[in-house]
Parts: C-alpha cells; structure tokens; sequence
C-alpha cells in the first residue's frame, strides 16, 4: 500500500540522522534544471502531492513547507489541504524567502540536505552566502529519495530522432561553427551544455523523454577541438550513430559526464551558471568560466525556414481551432460536455492535421470558477459539466515539426455577469494595447509590460505571471531568454525572437480571464536615434466577441481587432468545409 504524504514525509526524516542534517531541500527540477521533468524527477510531486509545476519542498524536522508562484496558489491550497505542509505563496510581502525560513528555524551549526544535481550553480552559492553567516551547511545527499522512493519510475529511455534540416534551416555543423566562434570571443576553449533544448536545438535531434517536450536526456561539451554527447548508449540507433558520427560528434554515457569533466585538459569552459547544476560547476572547479549560454540567443532568433514553418503551424493550428470552437458552439446546448471530453475533442482535431506530433503542454481547460486556476488541470474529481453560462478558459498548444504553438481563449458559454464582462474587456484592452506597441531597437519586454498590465492595474487589479514568455521551435513551449514581464530582463528584444502575449485577471471562486497569441518581433524601419521595431501577431484563431463592452475599446484598439479578424479569416478559411466558413465569417465579423 502506497504511503500517505504524511507518511512519506517522516520516511524522509527518519534518513536525517543517518546522513547528519536538520532539514532537506526539495525543487522542481533534473540535473538539466528543466521546467518539465521526467516522471523518474518528479520527486516534489511525490513527497508532497502538489502537481503543478513549479514549487520547491522544506522538510524540518517538526514542520514542512512548500513555495510556489501564483499560478498555483489556488491549486497548491487544494492539494496540500490534508496534509502538514504549509503553503507559502511567493512574492506576496508577508511571505519569507526560502532562506528567512532555513535561518528562522534552523539553530545555528545545523546542516541542510541537498542533491547538487538539482539546482543550479548559481542558487547553491547564493544559498552558501546566507546560510554561511549563520553557520548552517549544506550536506549533499545523493541517493536520500532512492532510499525511501520504492516504487520510483525509471530513468527515460526514449529513442532520439535526426529533426530534418527542411525544418531547422541550418544544419548541426553550421550551427556548432558559429557556437565555436562565440566561443573564440569569449576567450574560451570549450563550452558545457546543459539545457535540453539548447542541446536539441545544436544537434538537430529532438526525442520523447519529456512529457510534451522533444527532447533528450544529454550533456554537450563543445571545444575547439570536437564535440562530445553525454547520452545513455542504449538509446542510440544505428541511423542516429551514424548522423552524429557524421557531423563530427563523439559520444560517452550519459553518467560519465561529471567524472570526465574532472580529467579533461581544456583550461577554461563556459558554463551558464544558471542552467548548468552544481554538479557539473563543481566537477570543472577552476575551469569553469560562468558566461550566459550563446545557445539561448542564438535559437531564439528564428531563420527564414523556421519563419516559414511557424507560419504553417499556425495556420494548421488555427484550422483546427476553429473546426473544434464551431463544435463546441453546437454541443454545449446538449449539457453533455464536461472539461475532460473538450479537451479530448481538441486533441482528436489537431491530431488529424499533418505533421503533428502531440501537445506542447497539458491543456488548461477550466469552465467558471475552475478558470481562476492560472495553471488548472481537470482530473476526474474536479471535472464539471460545461453549461449555457459564464467563461470557458482554454489554453492549449501543439507540437508540429514545423513549429510550436501555445494559444488562450476565454469563451463566453452563454450570459455573463456585468464583472465578467468588464475583466474579460479590460484583459482584451492590454493583450492589444501590447500586440499595438512600436518601440526602439534594445528595447526589453520589461519596459513593455506595462502597456498589457495598465487597464486592469486603473481598476487596482493585477495579475502575478509573466505577460509573455518565448517558444521554441518544435521544442519547448517555455524558452528563453527573452520575456515581457515585471521583472527586469536585460535581454533586448531582437527582430525574429518569438513571444507570447497573455494578460490575465483571476477571481477566486468566480472566474478566470486570459487572451493569447504569439507574436513574432519585426523590423518597423527607422526613426529618431535608430531603427524602431514591432510586434507581428502569428495566432490566427477568432477571439470571442460575447463579452466585450465596445464603449471600453478605443478606436483604435476596435480597428486592431477588425483587422485582426479580417486576417484570420483571410488566412483560415480556403481549408474550411462550407459550413466552417459560415461559421467563421459570424465569428469574425467586424464589431
């Protein structure tokens, strides 16, 4: 029998005294520091119940504390409700750090477990400069979980598979070459790759080790001498062999990467000490050079092919989008449908176009008050019937080999509220006051958040996730390094970077609000003091006229969604039946 959270919990402080600690650390990551980890990581989930994405788990001896974002207060407050462990939501004043609460309740001398493989090399050293000023230290703990996790799932063992150059527009040599000579300037001899999908993106490989993400499970040293993969051997084909062979590009397994790092003679590599773990960092001592990783930018800047395939993706999407909202629009005066079953029917109608090659993330489909779960995932508990009333969220995306899609509507089901309907017009003033925005070359996304945030921060409302994050390319639905949110990113927004644009509002218990597309930044000519730049909106799906107060919108933000709309149509309709075309003219007629 499987034991309760409780019970896992003083599992692992039964192993305290064995390994001399007071208290055990616990995040959301792998020994690549992904966002999404592989069953065999998902040791938070395990120990705590929580299922979102992002938390990191404290274990006293006497209590236990998990920190999450907003995204997941709600979600977080559900799940650990018969449990011990005490929520702390992020970034809300009253709430301590990570740190505050090591120091508040650890007497001083204590040691705090952790396993190195997990955080990066830049949290263990800041955790080191607090912690050190109270004489608290920290204890790796390698094989703690292993102990008490009887029943943990496997390691990932999928096959990886050559990405064709058709889709990626530069082949692996090309893209190694201009690595090297990022190399060259920074003064380096070699550069360490951690990041999955920077490791994906260089090979030209993608795989299946991650849920939702085509990725797979490897370390890249790249010198000035050759390029080796770190990858467990059984997971190679012959075919794979072969390419990698071809592009000059040696192998070793997959757990050889932290003993070779000790031997190999190069005297300075870069690491990004964000993305590469302590580990890693720790294995090259000396020799590590922390530098941003080139990769992050260099593949964020899209090519002319991979332009070429987000803008077939889109259109793919967008058809399937449309055939699945005319669907809906029928079925839900039946009663009939429920969270689970809209979101297996949008499956089935993305799944049926070419080129398609699963979700980019588990759908967020949350009907009335579950829409106010930023990152809600109906289970069979929490599922309801969709009713001829209030908000649907649905925040969906796919994978096609020739570009990844993410895409939010609220959809009014029936009658609104008179609150439902001025939120639902406010989130729809910022998502186009942003897609409006004209700004200066070096120009970063936190000096643009505001224009998506300001027509609910004038009714003293906010919300606290990022306003845009950026997108891979058949790769993760999440990337970097640029962004637009309150946060300072330093990163510049540059002409061909991918960026989504999602304001949202949530009420507790009433309902939940949030408007996406992705856009691509452009060139916009020059101006004043340089070249000025602007945002192209790639998303082709109607947004729900049902909810919009008209008098709210300036005509200007009334024309942006005519045009809008106007394109839509345009772009979708020649791969509609007749009927999809009815539909869609009624759903993007001019308001």
């Amino acid at each position: 029998m499987m034991p309760s959270i409780n019970e896992r919990i003083e599992l692992l402080r039964a192993s305290f005294k064995s390994y001399h600690i007071a208290a055990f650390i616990i995040p959301t990551a792998d020994p690549h520091l992904s966002e999404y980890t592989a069953g065999y990581w998902e040791v938070r989930k395990w120990i705590s119940g929580f299922t979102g994405s992002a938390g990191t788990i404290i274990v006293l001896a006497d209590k236990t504390g998990l920190w999450t974002d907003s995204r997941y207060f709600i979600q977080a407050s559900e799940q650990l409700k018969d449990t011990e462990i005490t929520l702390f939501k992020e970034r809300l004043s009253e709430t301590p750090t990570i740190d505050e609460f090591l120091i508040d309740n650890l007497k001083e001398g204590s040691s705090v477990g952790i396993d190195n493989r997990l955080f990066s090399a830049s949290q263990i050293r800041q955790l080191k400069n607090v912690l050190d000023k109270r004489n608290i230290h920290l204890v790796n703990c390698l094989h703690i979980i292993d102990d008490i996790w009887k029943d943990r799932p496997t390691m990932p063992d999928s096959q990886p598979y050559i990405y064709e150059e058709k889709y990626a527009g530069q082949s692996t040599r090309e893209k190694i070459s201009v690595i090297r000579q990022q190399i060259e300037k920074s003064h380096a001899d070699g550069l360490l790759l951690s990041a999955l999908d920077e490791i994906a993106w260089t090979l030209n490989i993608r795989g299946n080790d991650v849920h939702c993400n085509p990725v797979v499970i490897s370390f890249l040293l790249i010198t000035k001498e050759n390029v080796r993969l770190f990858i467990s051997p059984n997971k190679l084909t012959d075919e794979v062999k072969s390419y990698l062979t071809s592009q000059g590009i040696d192998t070793s397994p997959y757990e050889e990467v932290y003993q070779q790092l000790k031997e190999i003679p190069q005297k300075a590599i870069l690491v990004d000490a964000d993305k590469v773990n302590d580990a890693l960092f720790t294995a090259l001592g000396s020799r590590a050079v922390p530098k941003e990783s080139p990769v992050a930018l260099l593949k964020a800047v899209r090519n002319e092919q991979e332009i070429k395939g987000i803008h077939a993706a889109m259109q793919r999407d967008g058809v399937a989008m449309v055939q699945f909202l005319k669907w809906l629009s029928e079925v839900v005066p039946l009663g009939e449908e429920t969270e689970l079953s809209i979101d297996k029917k949008l499956h089935e109608f993305r799944a049926s176009k070419p080129l398609y090659m699963g979700e980019s993330f588990d759908t967020i489909a949350g009907y009335d008050k579950h829409a106010a779960i930023v990152h809600y995932s109906a289970t069979p508990e929490s599922n309801i019937r969709i009713q001829q009333r209030g908000f649907l969220l649905l925040d969906s995306g796919a994978q096609y080999l020739d570009g990844t899609t993410d895409i939010t509507r609220t959809i009014a089901m029936g009658p609104l509220s008179e609150d439902e309907k001025i939120d639902y017009t406010l989130i729809l003033k910022g998502h186009i006051d942003l897609a409006l925005s004209i700004f200066p070359a070096g120009t970063t996304g936190g000096q643009l958040d505001a224009f998506a945030r300001m027509p609910i921060w004038r009714q003293h409302k906010n919300f606290l996730h990022g306003t845009g994050h950026g997108v891979g390319h058949f790769l993760s639905v999440h990337e970097g390094p640029q962004s637009i949110r309150m946060e300072q990113n330093r990163i510049p927004l540059l002409p061909g970077m991918i960026i989504s644009n999602e304001p949202g509002i949530y009420i507790e218990g009433k309902h939940g609000i949030r408007t996406e597309n992705l856009m691509m930044v452009r060139n916009d000519g020059e101006g004043m003091f340089g070249s000025y730049l602007k945002f192209e909106t790639l998303t082709l799906c109607p947004i729900s006229e049902r909810g919009i107060i008209k008098e709210m919108l300036s005509q200007e933000e009334i024309n942006w969604f005519n045009r809008y709309h106007k394109k839509v149509y345009a772009l979708l309709s020649p791969e509609l039946s007749n009927d999809e075309r009815v539909w869609l003219r009624k759903a993007t007629a001019e308001i």
